[in-house]
C-alpha cells in the first residue's frame, strides 16, 4: 500500500481494516528485525535504541506507578530493561522518577544510555508553585540523577499554539547549556495540534515527543491524518521524533489486536524514529519487545 492510499484511508476513518496487511507506508528509513536496533533522532546527533522506556504511567506531582509500588519492583523493571538492550529512559520532573533512576544508573553504562527529562512550567503538575528557570530545574535534575549531563531536555506539555513565544525565555537559556555541553539536545512535548505545528516552525526544536495511534485515542486530534500530515513534516525538517501513547494512555492496554495494530502503524509510518512505551512489569517490557520483533519481521518480510 502506498502513503498516498494508506493516508487517504486514514481520513475516511476505514484504516483499522487494513491492518491484517502491512501498513508501511512509504517507510523512509531501513529498519532491522531488533526492537532495541540504533537509530538516529533527527539531526540532533542523539543515537539511541528504537523503542525507550517510559516512567510515567499514570504520572502527576513527582508521582507515578513506578514510584507508588515496591522500589525493589521498580529498580527490576528498569534493570530488565536494560539488560535486554533498551537504552533510552523517559522521565519528567512530574513523574518524580529522577531518583529511581539514578539507584537504576548504578548497574548501568550511563556512556551507552540516553537519558530524556521534562521541565514542568505550567500550573500544576508539581507540588511548588514557583516555576524557577531552565538553569536552575536541570542543576537539581542532574543532582537528582546523579549525572553531569542530560541528553535531552524538553520544555513538558505545551498547549498553546504561540509557545515558542512564551517559552522564549527558558529556550534561551537551554540553548546555552546546550553550548556548554550540560544538555545534549532540548525540545518539547505537546498536547495539541496548534503547539505541534509551532514546533515544526522552530530550528530550536531538536526532539519532539508526539502523541501518535492509528486510533485517534489521547491524540491531538480524534482523525489521525491530521497528526500524521503535520509529523511527516516535522521528520522531514530533520527534528527527532519520538511517538508516544502508543496505546491511547492507557486504553488499548487489554486490546492485543490492538496493541498489535498500533505498534505495526506507528512503526510502518517512516517520520517515527522512535517509541516511548510507560512500563511497570518484567512481564510487559518481554511482551513489547516479541511484538515489536514481529512486527519489523513482518516489515522486512514485506
Amino acid at each position: 500500500m502506498n502513503r498516498r492510499k494508506f493516508i487517504g484511508a486514514l481520513g475516511l476513518g476505514t484504516a483499522h481494516l487494513m491492518f491484517s496487511n502491512p501498513l508501511y507506508a512509504g517507510n523512509s528509513h531501513a529498519l532491522g528485525t531488533s526492537p532495541v536496533q540504533r537509530i538516529k533522532l533527527g539531526n540532533s546527533g542523539i543515537e539511541t535504541t528504537l523503542i525507550g522506556m517510559g516512567t510515567g504511567v499514570h504520572a502527576t506531582n513527582r508521582t507515578s506507578y513506578l514510584t507508588r509500588q515496591d522500589k525493589a519492583k521498580s529498580l527490576e523493571a528498569l534493570e530488565f530493561a536494560y539488560d535486554k538492550g533498551i537504552r533510552n529512559f523517559d522521565l519528567a520532573d512530574t513523574y518524580g522518577t529522577h531518583p529511581l533512576m539514578a539507584e537504576a544508573l548504578k548497574k548501568m553504562d550511563r556512556d551507552d544510555l540516553t537519558l530524556t527529562s521534562k521541565i514542568w512550567f505550567r500550573g500544576g503538575g508539581i507540588p511548588e508553585k514557583e516555576r524557577p528557570d531552565a538553569d536552575v530545574v536541570i542543576d537539581r535534575f542532574r543532582q537528582e540523577l546523579q549525572t553531569d549531563q542530560i541528553d535531552l531536555v524538553q520544555i513538558h506539555c505545551m498547549v498553546e499554539e504561540n509557545w515558542t513565544e512564551t517559552m522564549k525565555p527558558q529556550m534561551e537559556i537551554m540553548e546555552t547549556l546546550k553550548a556548554r555541553g550540560i544538555i545534549r539536545a532540548h525540545g518539547v512535548s505537546v498536547h495539541s495540534l496548534d503547539a505541534m505545528k509551532d514546533a515544526l516552525k522552530s530550528p530550536w526544536v531538536d526532539v519532539i515527543h508526539v502523541r501518535i495511534n492509528p486510533y485517534g485515542i489521547a491524540m491531538d486530534k480524534p482523525d489521525p491524518k491530521e497528526v500524521v500530515d503535520v509529523i511527516h513534516q516535522l521528520h522531514n525538517s530533520g527534528k527527532g521524533v519520538i511517538g508516544m501513547k502508543l496505546v491511547g494512555d492507557g486504553q488499548l492496554r487489554d486490546d492485543s489486536q490492538k496493541i498489535d495494530n498500533s505498534l505495526r502503524f506507528v512503526l510502518g509510518l517512516g517520520s517515527i524514529n522512535m517509541m516511548i512505551v510507560g512500563f511497570e512489569t518484567p512481564e510487559q517490557i518481554q511482551n513489547y519487545l516479541a511484538r515489536m520483533e514481529r512486527a519489523l519481521s513482518e516489515m522486512n518480510k514485506g
